[in-house]
């Protein structure tokens, strides 16, 4: 039997048609997906049955299958052996080493993670107070990027970041998608070189409980970071929101 909160999901609407792009096992798992993210289907909720599931969405069970085996791959559900059934896992707990300048795309992929981004806001900003971290004038134009970065599907940091068009004019046509540093270093020249990086541990806000499906506040990790290229210019600015319950960075100490 489907437990009720997801029933009331089904009710509230997973709503499959011949009008949206893509057939019913795509539909039925972006949607799944979406209510896991929102923390509308919480880690430990039990899924409906295939069989139940066909049945109330209208569908053959084929197609349900097909969206909970995508799921499956993307390590979001799991099949319970205690009570039988499929389960909501938890977000990945990774633990990164914290030793040199890397993108979350880089880190992601170290370990053994399929990174993705989903674009929030992208567009060119005058800020007096970041300008002033850059050592900029007012005017100054800064690329201003709002993310949410996830790792093999699961949302993991919601990041808000600056970068100097100053130095990066052509910065402005990226499409805020993958590695910025990548972008940086393949068209505009940017080689990366090292970062004075800050972390501290903070409450989520609303607007990251939303991200990472959280009903209530929880802990996560905020890290500042002003990053230089090779040449010691100050080319970004981050503050990027990692939820707590999936990372636990490690730091090699020299003795």
């Amino acid at each position: 039997m489907p437990d009720k909160m997801f029933t009331t999901a089904i009710q509230a609407g997973i709503q499959l048609s011949d009008a949206q792009p893509g057939p019913y096992y795509v539909q039925l798992q972006r949607q799944l997906q979406a209510l896991i993210d929102s923390g509308t289907l919480g880690e430990g909720s039990y899924l409906p049955s295939e069989r139940d599931l066909a049945e109330a969405l209208n569908v053959s069970r084929t197609t349900v299958k097909r969206a909970y085996d995508a799921l499956r791959e993307a390590d979001v559900i799991a099949s319970s052996a205690g009570r039988g059934g499929t389960m909501v896992k938890r977000a990945p707990r990774v633990s990164p080493e914290m030793s040199r300048l890397k993108g979350f795309t880089e880190e992601m992929r170290e370990l053994g993670m399929e990174p993705s981004t989903r674009l929030l806001a992208l567009e060119v900003v005058h800020d007096r107070t970041i300008a002033s971290i850059f050592g900029r004038p007012s005017h100054a134009p800064l690329l201003h990027v709002r993310r949410l970065r996830l790792g093999n599907g699961t949302p993991m940091s919601r990041e808000l970041a600056w970068y100097d068009l100053t130095l990066a004019p052509r910065l402005e046509d990226w499409c805020g998608e993958g590695s910025a540093y990548a972008w940086l270093r393949e068209h505009c020249g940017i080689h990366m070189g090292e970062a004075e990086q800050s972390i501290e541990a903070i409450m989520s806000t609303p607007a990251e409980m939303e991200a990472f499906g959280f009903d209530t506040p929880m802990p996560c990790l905020l890290i500042k970071r002003r990053s230089q290229d090779v040449e010691g210019r100050m080319v970004e600015y981050v503050e990027g929101t990692f939820r707590g319950d999936a990372y636990a960075y490690r730091v090699r100490l020299a003795g």
